[in-house]
């Protein structure tokens, strides 16, 4: 076993990168300082966006941390397609007040950029979703220091993953809150993931790379099975965002734990690829209708969204959240962190096995 990312952490839990403002300097600092790895995520921001909040974090911690990005996407979707959409939504523009976003900003969400302060400034983990990157990019961040994880959901991506030389495999299960992390955004397999504990086994039995689980964990006990399943780490997201450090809305926060909110459902509805989230109106109403259209029904609901979140209209919102959103407990990041390695090590106490101490190996 690779033992690349051994140093990163004292506990083999991972802070998730979550788009969309969860993921912030204080909650990564505060789970790095914990013993845990913290994410920023910089999906949706500017280059100098992601740069200052390493600064930020840079000045909080002096722990190892992680930088997620996304992959540039091709360009698949059918105009005519968006544009039906927007006629759909244009009674939600009206209702929130507020015009519909641009289609038309971009695909890559500056990923040249990103990668150039990246490379010239060095962190020590950066992952990548919607895609695995060449083997030059992965070759590039391994000669500054950096080491490299990608998400994965399915056996075939783990394969690609280990080809162009990644370190690390976060190996995504369809449980997952937000969004799926598939290589290739297939409309035909929606509906069509693999459960974690599945997809542990089948991608330990493709490749020989550490694993980092992700999808619905919010016990220490769940994370013992994931490690009985063969990973080395836990990746958890739902389970930080309702800590006071999370830079989500407190009306997303309290829609997790919230009786009205009883399930969720993956859905295109708010970005035009599917991603998990709880079942509100918006979801309800626009989720069947929406197109295979990433990133530009994002950058379309993007102003709705944030009109919903300023008029405390949860309805409206995207509250992306994991199957494991009822559980999930209102702490201090670091204490979380506390309690979930202890609830850990008691579930694999029980079971007969070594405490999960040194990291991720």
């Amino acid at each position: 076993m690779s033992r690349a990312l051994t140093d990163l952490c004292d506990v083999p839990i991972v802070q998730a990168p979550m788009a969309g403002g969860g993921s912030c300097p204080p909650l990564a600092a505060a789970v790095s300082d914990a013993g845990g790895l913290g994410f920023l995520a910089a999906g949706y921001k500017t280059a100098d966006g992601m740069y200052q909040e390493i600064t930020q974090l840079r000045a909080l911690t002096s722990r190892p941390f992680g930088v997620n990005l996304f992959l540039p996407q091709p360009e698949l979707a059918d105009p005519a397609t968006i544009e039906v959409y927007r006629h759909q939504l244009a009674g939600e523009a009206a209702w929130y007040e507020t015009p519909l976003g641009d289609s038309d900003l971009g695909q890559d969400d500056n990923w040249d950029a990103k990668l150039a302060i990246l490379l010239d400034d060095p962190v020590p983990l950066v992952s990548f979703t919607f895609g695995c990157p060449t083997a030059e990019v992965i070759d590039s961040f391994h000669r500054v220091g950096t080491r490299t994880a990608v998400t994965v959901t399915t056996p075939e991506e783990a394969r690609a993953a280990e080809e162009a030389g990644a370190d690390a495999l976060c190996v995504q299960g369809v449980e997952a809150g937000g969004h799926q992390g598939t290589h290739r955004d297939d409309p035909e397999r929606d509906g069509a993931g693999i459960g974690l504990l599945t997809l542990l086994t089948l991608v330990r039995e493709a490749v020989h790379l550490p694993m980092i689980a992700a999808g619905g964990i919010m016990r220490g006990e769940q994370i013992a099975a994931a490690f009985a399943a063969g990973a080395q780490a836990a990746q958890l997201g739902t389970a930080f965002l309702v800590c006071p450090e999370s830079g989500a809305p407190l009306l997303h926060k309290q829609s997790l734990t919230n009786p009205l909110f009883t399930r969720t459902e993956l859905t295109r509805a708010f970005s035009g690829r599917p991603a998990r989230g709880l079942v509100n109106r918006f979801l309800r109403e626009h989720g069947p209708y929406a197109p295979a259209a990433y990133p530009q029904v994002h950058h379309v609901t993007s102003p709705l969204r944030k009109a919903a979140a300023r008029t405390g209209d949860a309805q409206g919102m995207a509250l992306w959240a994991g199957q494991g959103h009822r559980l999930a407990r209102e702490m201090p990041a670091a204490q979380l962190v506390e309690v979930l390695a202890a609830e850990t090590a008691a579930a694999v106490l029980a079971l007969g096995g070594p405490s999960p101490t040194g990291g991720i190996r």
